[in-house]
């Protein structure tokens, strides 16, 4: 396998698993639809720096503990599985909150609470390390794609930049498609609705995620 068929067979197989709701996405598209660009794009990076860590920690393979040691797995798993859950329950509750005050009220303390693009990389960057499933996910499937021959870390990053390369693009279009409804979506009602969705998605990642599903 030549390395130009090795990046569009990983591109095809990456391509789709981006494009895949889960996760990521919801965090982008909720965090970009209450008008936070900035905190938006930190997410985008955040996450995409994650996958830039679990690509080269394969390719020097180290991720192999996660399949080889359970207990590293497990304490991965359940660190992910609480971080989820905590935040998934902080934006429901938060959801809540905004329904018993004034939508003025509302509205201020959005503006107030508009993040910084190091808070969106936090979120990101935390939300995708904690998720044990990527890392097995690159342990499982980048060796595969790297030629016999070839020079392991250097083609593992590649393949990994390709992967980063495709989630900027999909994200790019996810803001702004949010961005292009960011009128309806930043009304008060559509705020908690979005809120309770999100964060009942990011929990249901988390309780899957420590049911070990």
């Amino acid at each position: 396998m030549t390395i130009s068929t090795t990046l569009w067979s990983f591109a095809l197989v990456v391509g789709l698993l981006t494009l895949t709701p889960g996760l990521d996405t919801a965090l982008v598209l909720r965090t970009a639809a209450l008008g936070r660009r900035r905190r938006a794009w930190g997410v985008v990076l955040g996450i995409q720096t994650g996958i830039l860590v679990w690509g080269a920690l394969t390719s020097l393979g180290v991720t192999a503990l996660l399949t080889a040691s359970q207990v590293a797995y497990e304490i991965l798993r359940w660190a992910g599985a609480v971080y989820l859950l905590w935040m998934g329950a902080r934006m429901l509750i938060d959801a809540w909150r905004r329904g018993i005050r004034a939508d003025g009220a509302d509205e201020a303390h959005d503006l107030q609470d508009a993040g910084t693009l190091y808070e969106g990389w936090r979120l990101g960057a935390l939300t995708n390390l904690l998720n044990p499933k990527v890392g097995v996910f690159y342990v499982a499937v980048l060796p595969q794609f790297i030629p016999a021959g070839a020079p392991h870390f250097t083609t593992g990053l590649l393949l990994t930049c390709v992967h980063i390369l495709l989630g900027l693009l999909w994200s790019m279009a996810l803001i702004a498609f949010a961005q292009a409804l960011r009128g309806w979506l930043q009304r008060p009602a559509a705020r908690r609705a979005l809120d309770r969705v999100t964060g009942t998605v990011i929990a249901g990642f988390g309780l899957k995620l420590a049911l070990g599903d």
